[in-house]
């Protein structure tokens, strides 16, 4: 009687609440890592049209000034 007790305590008071957290915390570390990979994925996304757009609206580098604009220094005395 007292093994089934012991067996009974065993099964219902360590094992199965282990069982449960373990799959708990297992599933909330699931949710985590699919949450961060969603997180990732839009940032990728994001960072793409950022890219292509930056692309696209990219000027070619600076002119140099016209000669015409250039308005010549003199020193005064």
């Amino acid at each position: 009687m007292f093994f089934a007790w012991l067996l009974y305590k065993l099964v219902f008071d360590f094992i199965i609440p282990v069982y449960r957290s373990t799959k708990a915390v297992r599933k909330q570390m699931s949710d985590i890592q699919q949450h961060m990979r969603q997180q990732y994925e839009e940032q990728q996304a994001a960072q793409q049209g950022y890219n292509s757009q930056q692309q696209s609206s990219q000027r070619p580098g600076p002119q140099p000034p016209k000669r015409d604009d250039y308005i010549d220094f003199e020193e005064v005395k």
